[in-house]
């Protein structure tokens, strides 16, 4: 027992348990991978079986290392070649990992799910343990083959067998979630299969490939990969910032087949077919609901410059002659501003009360409703529920001071998710007047413009407007003159109208079309 005392055995059992590890980590990934084709219930069994086979075949074999030594003597020769026993193992271990490996890769990269069905077709206990038997046999041969070349004591060799596999049993579960979690790493881990299946095919035939080269192009391999995930994961949290309502729009956009006017078209048949199956108008649709809840009042309110209301200080003659042209069914009724709002009333209860000359005022209970007012950072969504208990009524949107800033009714809301329906006395907030020209008011929607221009450069939701005319003032700073420009995204935005301290009408173009216009007039000029 003198040899335990002996510092270079404890160097060398050391220096041998990490190359038992290292040299068993593809015979654990490899048992993983097959583990993970059984039901959740048996792949803890089928992992610690595979190890244990692992340990009682090393330990069997390394019982009779002198017999192994012998198995370089040639049995027979083919020609050239004069074949051992030993390279018979080698050969046919290495032609099932190439034949198992290829097999295993062609199925994940071509997307093969084992599934029949609906459920998951998971493999034979008894096929799987098979198969974990002759890997065991392959990578124990190459396992035992080097401790045999290291170690000349037969103790220190199993000591190093046990220990190694004992780390790999606490180790396999963390191992196997980490390789189940990264599909990347299990083409990886393949890959390395692969090579060693090329060497021990080499090594066969008696084309000696030094350890050493493989090693180094495994460790070079694992160290991309390495730099990889954290990429991977570093995307990941960044994404992980965008808030989850975003993302899920986002996501659920793509796969109707949505995309930017700047991004380029298509090339899968699956991806046209989607932007095929589904018109603009409907992706649009679902973007607008899917965007809702993000959305202030004020981005689908009436504004305040656009509202109609009555002003009882009129006279009577006025106010009907008001009602008979507007179209719409309720309007605020006010004294002498519209911040000094009496009630909400129907149009023809209005009518009715002027031409039978009964009074209007805050007396005429049964006639004027008592308005309804949400503050201006409301969302949508708890405007849309305040509408739904409101029965029909409108919906007043007033600052922090109170002043009314504009209303809110079902119209409103579905104008947000399908677009504009003008009413009888309007016209579209954006007029088409040509190829990648458009005229627009300047209270137009933003939302609705990013849709009708196909870009998404006008809306952030960190900005404080919600129009077309807020956005141009943003950029300009100062209320333009007209024929003012600002170019942005490959739109040019052009002031055509300014009244009131006000932006009434923008000519829109994309830079192309601006271009051609300006190549036309000056063909004119000449």
């Amino acid at each position: 027992m003198e040899w335990l005392f002996d510092p270079t055995i404890w160097v060398g059992l050391f220096t041998l348990v990490l190359l038992e590890i290292v040299l068993g980590i593809d015979n654990l990934i490899f048992i993983a991978i097959l583990a993970d084709k059984l039901p959740p219930h048996q792949r803890d069994k089928a992992r610690l079986l595979g190890l244990s086979l692992a340990m009682a075949m090393r330990l069997g074999l390394l019982t009779i290392v002198s017999w192994l030594v012998t198995l370089t003597t040639p049995l027979f020769s083919l020609g050239a070649f004069s074949f051992s026993g030993r390279d018979l193992i080698l050969l046919l271990g290495g032609l099932f990992l190439l034949f198992k490996a290829t097999v295993e890769l062609h199925e994940r990269l071509e997307g093969v799910t084992h599934t029949q069905d609906g459920s998951k077709a998971y493999a034979g206990f008894a096929a799987v343990v098979a198969q974990i038997v002759v890997l065991d046999a392959v990578f124990s041969l190459d396992a035992v083959i080097t401790a045999v070349g290291m170690v000349d004591e037969l103790g220190v060799m199993m000591a190093a067998v046990v220990i190694s596999i004992g780390v790999m049993i606490l180790a396999s579960k963390p191992l196997t979630r980490f390789v189940n979690a990264h599909p990347t790493v299990v083409v990886l881990c393949l890959s390395f299969l692969l090579m060693i299946g090329l060497a021990l095919v080499a090594e066969g035939l008696g084309f000696h490939i030094p350890k050493g080269y493989l090693y180094a192009a495994i460790g070079f391999s694992i160290l991309i990969e390495t730099l990889n995930q954290f990429a991977r994961r570093n995307l990941l949290r960044n994404q992980a910032r965008i808030p989850l309502r975003e993302r899920t729009a986002q996501r659920v956009l793509s796969l109707l087949g949505n995309r930017k006017r700047s991004e380029p078209a298509p090339d899968t048949e699956e991806a046209q077919g989607v932007e095929e199956a589904f018109a603009v108008e409907e992706r649009n649709m679902v973007s607008g609901v899917l965007t809702l809840a993000d959305r202030s009042i004020r981005s689908v309110m009436t504004p305040r410059s656009e509202m109609s209301w009555v002003n009882l200080e009129h006279e009577t003659d006025d106010i009907l002659r008001q009602l008979h042209a507007t179209p719409h069914g309720l309007l605020p009724v006010c004294r002498g501003e519209l911040d000094n709002i009496v009630g909400i009333a129907r149009t023809k209860d209005l009518l009715s009360a002027l031409l039978q000359r009964q009074p209007i005022d805050e007396t005429a209970g049964a006639l004027l409703r008592a308005p309804i007012v949400l503050p201006e950072t409301a969302g949508v969504l708890t405007a849309m529920d305040t509408l739904k208990r409101a029965r029909g009524q409108l919906v007043l949107v007033a600052d922090e001071y109170g002043t009314v800033q504009g209303l809110l009714s079902p119209v409103d809301i579905l104008e947000a998710i399908a677009g504009e329906f003008p009413d009888e006395d309007e016209q579209p907030a954006v007029r088409a007047q040509g190829p990648g020209q458009w005229e627009a008011d300047g209270s137009a929607d933003l939302h609705l413009l990013q849709q009708v221009l196909e870009t998404d450069a006008l809306v952030d939701e960190a900005d404080d407007y919600t129009s077309l005319a807020g956005f141009l003032l943003a950029r300009f700073e100062t209320l333009p003159e007209l024929g003012q420009a600002v170019e942005l995204d490959g739109l040019r935005f052009e002031v055509l109208a300014v009244e009131d301290r006000r932006i009434l009408r923008v000519a829109i173009r994309r830079a192309e079309a601006h271009g051609h216009a300006q190549a036309e007039a000056l063909a004119q000029d000449r």
